[in-house]
């Protein structure tokens, strides 16, 4: 396993670790066997994060969509690792200003 896909399964982990309720659907999605599922799924979801002004759909899916699109494609892993590290360490900045002001 290269360094890149170390980092991305941590990555994982650390969203995992995050968010709990999140913690069982992302470890059976990760699996190999959920391929028929995981590839359809993370294409629908992109394709509707890019429909975001619409009512039902929002900007969270493209996110989503690209992280599971990630799990096969290896030239994603890299990069969407890394917005999700700087998403992770925005979200800590805000929690920690949001805790000075209140």
């Amino acid at each position: 396993m290269s360094r890149r896909e170390r980092r991305f399964h941590r990555q994982f982990r650390a969203l995992e670790r995050l968010v709990p309720p999140l913690r069982v659907p992302l470890s059976h999605l990760r699996q190999s066997q959920w391929f028929p599922i995981r590839f359809p799924l993370a294409v629908l979801l992109t394709l509707g994060g890019l429909f975001w002004f619409l009512p039902i759909l929002g900007l969270w899916m493209l996110p989503a969509g690209l992280l599971l699109l990630a799990i096969d494609l290896p030239t994603l892993r890299g990069p969407i690792s890394a917005l999700v590290i700087r998403a992770r360490r925005g979200t800590q900045r805000l929690r920690r200003r949001w805790r000075r002001r209140a």
